[in-house]
C-alpha cells in the first residue's frame, strides 16, 4: 500500500492534465477516472532507521464534488468562490506491525510491542486557496473503528510552476496528536517494556513533528503522466524521545505513473 502522501502528487498530476486540456481547447469535464501504479521507498515506520520498498495500484474517480480514491478513501469536497473549501473523507489506516511487512509500516525491531490494528477513519479538512498558487489547510483525522486517538495537521502548499505539462508543489505541514494517538504510535507501556528491550515511555500530546515535500508532476500527453516527490519528516521531542525512535528525520521517495481517461 502506498502512503497517503502520494495524494499531493496525484493532485499535481490532475492539475497538469486539466491545464493541458484547457490549452488544447477541450471541454473540462467534472467526471474523471485515473488509474496507475505507485512505488515508494520509505522508513519501515515513523522513527525507523530501516527502509523498505512498497508498490501498489492507484485508482481515483471523481463525479463533480464526490470522489473515490484508493489512497484517500471516499468523500466529497466543496469550494466557494472566495477560495474557501471543505473536504470530508471516509478512509482506512493500516496501523503498524511488530515485524517486517511488505504492505504496511512495521519492523522486526518492534517485536513484542504488538500490532496497531487497522482502523476505519474519517478526516475533515478546511482550507483556503489564497491564490491559484498558494493554499492553507487544517485537517483532523479521527478513528471510527478503534480508539487510536486523533491527529491533526496544518499545512501550506506553494505551486511555483503550473503549466500544461508541469506542476511543481512545495508543501510543509506541522503535525499534532492527542495523548492517545501519541502513545499508540510512540509510547511504550509497562507491559510492552516487559516484552521488549524498550524502556517505558509516556508521550505527551501536542506538536510532534514537521513533514515537508517537493513534488514534480509531468504530463506526457493529455492522458499519460508521472509524479516524483521527495518527502522529509522530522520528529520533535514528544515523539523523537521515544525509545522506539532510532532517528528523528526520515526521507520518503514516491514515484508514480498515471493514466487519466
Amino acid at each position: 500500500m502506498i502512503s497517503r502522501k502520494l495524494m499531493l502528487h496525484i493532485t499535481c498530476f490532475t492539475l497538469s492534465a486539466t491545464a493541458w486540456q484547457a490549452q488544447a481547447g477541450d471541454d473540462a469535464s467534472a467526471e474523471t477516472f485515473t488509474v496507475g501504479m505507485g512505488a515508494q521507498s520509505a522508513p519501515r515506520y515513523s522513527g525507523s532507521d530501516q527502509r523498505h520498498w512498497l508498490a501498489g495500484p492507484v485508482i481515483q474517480t471523481r463525479d463533480n464534488a464526490f470522489f473515490f480514491d484508493s489512497l484517500k478513501g471516499v468523500g466529497y469536497d466543496l469550494q466557494a468562490d472566495n477560495g474557501l473549501y471543505l473536504e470530508h473523507t471516509l478512509g482506512f489506516s493500516l496501523g503498524r506491525a511488530d515485524r517486517n511487512s511488505t504492505w504496511r509500516d512495521g519492523s522486526n525491531k518492534l517485536k513484542g510491542m504488538g500490532n496497531i490494528d487497522a482502523a476505519v477513519n474519517t478526516a475533515i479538512a478546511v482550507g483556503w486557496s489564497a491564490t491559484p498558487w498558494l493554499s492553507f489547510e487544517g485537517k483532523a483525522t479521527l478513528p471510527l473503528s478503534d480508539g487510536q486517538g486523533v491527529h491533526y495537521q496544518t499545512s501550506a502548499t506553494l505551486l511555483p510552476v503550473q503549466n500544461n505539462a508541469d506542476t511543481v508543489a512545495l508543501q510543509s505541514a506541522a503535525l499534532f496528536g492527542d495523548r492517545r494517538y501519541m502513545n499508540t504510535f510512540y509510547g511504550v507501556s509497562q507491559k510492552q517494556s516487559e516484552r521488549t528491550d524498550f524502556a517505558p515511555y509516556q508521550a505527551a500530546g501536542g506538536f510532534y513533528g514537521v513533514d515537508s515535500s517537493l513534488t514534480w508532476s509531468h504530463q506526457f500527453t493529455p492522458h499519460w503522466g508521472s509524479v516524483v516527490s521527495v518527502d522529509y519528516a522530522w520528529l520533535s521531542d514528544h515523539a523523537g524521545k521515544s525509545p522506539i525512535v532510532d532517528q528523528r528525520g526520515g526521507t520518503t521517495l514516491n514515484l508514480g505513473v498515471l493514466y487519466t481517461f
